[in-house]
């Protein structure tokens, strides 16, 4: 037999009560009564309308039936209790309505068995929701010395496949564990009552009713004992009584069946209300509809006489203001022609006047002083416009300082490499002048008079070429000098140039080279995290690479050597932990903006490493020459001054 398990005796919880879904089940069972709902396919052939998705669409009856009967009686926390009590109906339709049907159980085989509920006594009491008592159970000690046995949900199986279709099966349990009885749990209905007396009756053919238990004759007793719960079960005063009082009532079957008939008289009483109060609805619904489109109807034929009404108004004032108009006209002719006529009277006055005007002598003061008023006028804008040229030509000498300047400083740059170039030439005949002076030298000890000339001649270029090259170290020591302070000159005007154009949005510009763009720190933190706290872990991300980037003792650069080329250049070293952790939490974005802040730190200050400025090309996003940075002052000049 199967293992030994504890069993727990707690209730199911439900989300309805069971007088709840005994009136649903009931109000389920009236609509498939009435056909709305299709079951029965063919004769053959059933449906259940509650599970339309499932894959096995047609049943045999005994199979629907099981279907029915499991669901409803179904403990799963899955199945709701509207689906069990949709269910329950449907099985009370199938044993009711369907019982007939060619697909059911042979007519020789229901002659054979039997309606028990019409075989039994109608006022024996019985314990209502119907109950079976199952007693002699196998137990069995286990090692706490406490009695276990089988579990009642395996003999609720077994029950199922002999066809009582109990819901459950309790086993009871009192201090010594197990006590070898357990109630079998049947439904409230008639189809409940109808499983509970097939099953007493079974116990009963088969010499294990509750005669046969109570009888103290006779062989021992092997084997399940059970009947269904009666009045003297419920009045015990043994475990099976105390647990059928708490779980149940004494009904007759007389006393189940009136209230069956009040339930249902009930619910056709109600749902009768229910119909007379929808009709009752409708009709008033219908007389406020019929009130409202009459009303509307004469809105509508108000709303149309005075719209009639109002256009004619309105014909009869635009005819009024065209009358109206035309005199304005009119008279706007008539006033129109006096006026040319007094128009050309005045321009004759006017002419006359004139003519005296030309030999009236204070006029002509008031003449001379407005010339004069004007001529200082003239002077005072001249003035104005000198100076504004004196400025212009200012700025363009500036201009022009600085090209001359730049030109001088290329020029000096050309001048140094060949003064480079001929020191190194001179610098080689000298030491060739040393070499083939030594070799002189040696030979001259032979006693050769020629060849001590020649070395006397020797020496004597050497002495000259050396001193040709301390005049070119001398002159080029005075370039480098020049060279230095016009440079100086040149970086002054840079950096006053940079102080110039700070505060101007032109083409070219000032950027702080080493300091790291907000920008892609906030996209990358948007998308990362919400957007409440975005702000607040930017500037702390971004107060965290601004320490690294001026902390010099991190260096994540490597040396590389570039095709075609001897040096060596320094890049990114992309293997550095710090980059790629980054790269790997925040993404590219903000990888690239550190990576080119410690270029450009590296490129214009290395050793600091602090933000520093340069004049810059933001257009094409490279540093601005100086002469583009005049050019553009120039430009910006030249439109002020216009304005």
């Amino acid at each position: 037999m199967g293992s030994t398990v504890v069993l727990s005796s707690d209730d199911e919880d439900s989300d309805m009560s069971e007088s709840e879904m005994e009136e649903h089940a009931d109000k389920i069972y009236l609509t498939l009564k009435s056909g709305k709902l299709k079951v029965k396919l063919s004769p053959q052939a059933f449906t259940c309308p509650y599970c339309p998705n499932k894959k096995k669409p047609s049943f045999q009856y005994k199979d629907l039936l099981q279907h029915a009967s499991g669901v409803g009686n179904s403990n799963s926390e899955k199945r709701t209790s509207k689906d069990k009590a949709s269910h329950l109906a449907l099985v009370k339709y199938l044993q009711q309505d369907l019982a007939d049907s060619e697909a059911a159980e042979p007519s020789s085989k229901r002659q054979k068995t039997g309606d028990p509920i019409q075989d039994c006594d109608q006022d024996e009491k019985l314990v209502c929701p119907w109950k079976g008592v199952v007693v002699n159970i196998p137990t069995r000690k286990t090692q706490d010395g406490r009695s276990a046995g089988e579990s009642g949900s395996k003999l609720r199986d077994e029950y199922i496949q002999r066809g009582f279709n109990p819901t459950r099966v309790r086993p009871l349990w009192n201090h010594w564990g197990f006590s070898g009885t357990a109630i079998v749990d049947f439904n409230r209905d008639w189809n409940g009552l109808h499983n509970a007396l097939l099953f007493d009756k079974a116990y009963q053919v088969d010499g294990h009713g509750k005669k046969d238990w109570l009888k103290k004759d006779g062989p021992p007793k092997t084997g399940l004992y059970a009947w269904i719960a009666r009045a003297d079960d419920y009045n015990g005063s043994t475990l099976i009584g105390e647990d059928l009082r708490k779980k149940g009532d004494l009904k007759t079957i007389a006393e189940v069946t009136e209230e069956e008939a009040r339930k249902q008289q009930k619910l056709v009483q109600n749902l009768t209300q229910l119909v007379e109060e929808k009709k009752k609805g409708v009709k008033e619904f219908e007389e406020l509809c019929s009130v409202k489109s009459k009303e509307l109807k004469e809105r509508l034929e108000e709303k149309e006489k005075s719209l009639q009404k109002h256009n004619r108004e309105l014909n009869a004032i635009q005819e009024r203001t065209m009358g109206h108009v035309n005199k304005i006209f009119a008279d706007h002719e008539r006033l129109k022609m006096k006026l040319e006529l007094e128009k050309k009277k005045l321009e004759l006055k006017g002419i006359e006047l004139a003519k005296r005007e030309a030999h009236n002598e204070t006029e002509r003061k008031n003449l001379s002083e407005d010339l004069q008023q004007n001529a200082s006028k003239n002077s005072s804008l001249e003035l104005a416009s000198m100076e504004q040229q004196k400025a212009d030509e200012e700025v363009k000498k500036l201009a022009e300082y600085q090209r001359r300047q730049k030109e001088e400083l290329h020029e000096k740059i050309i001048r140094l490499e060949r003064q480079s170039d001929q020191k190194q030439a001179i610098e080689l005949e000298i030491e060739q002048l040393k070499g083939e002076l030594n070799v002189k030298k040696h030979m001259g000890s032979d006693g050769d008079a020629e060849i001590v000339k020649e070395v006397e001649e020797i020496y004597k270029g050497l002495t000259e070429k050396e001193e040709e090259l301390a005049d070119l170290d001398k002159f080029n020591q005075t370039l480098i000098l020049r060279e230095r302070r016009t440079n100086d000159e040149l970086q002054e005007a840079r950096k006053e140039l940079v102080n110039i154009m700070k505060e101007w949005k032109l083409s070219i510009g000032v950027k702080r080279m080493g300091e790291l763009v907000t920008k892609p720190f906030m996209d990358a933190l948007q998308q990362k995290y919400c957007q409440q706290d975005v702000e607040d872990r930017a500037m702390d991300v971004l107060q965290l690479w601004e320490d690294y980037l001026k902390d010099p003792d991190w260096h994540p650069f490597k040396r590389i050597k570039l095709e075609n080329q001897e040096r060596e250049v320094e890049v990114i070293d992309e293997r550095d932990e710090k980059l790629r952790e980054l790269k790997e939490d925040l993404g590219d974005g903000p990888y690239n903006a550190v990576t080119r802040a410690l270029l450009e730190i590296n490129e214009y200050n290395p050793s600091g490493r602090y933000i520093t400025t340069e004049l810059w090309n933001l257009k094409e996003d490279r540093k601005a020459t100086l002469e583009e940075g005049v050019t553009c002052l120039l430009d910006q000049w030249d439109k002020s001054k216009r304005r």
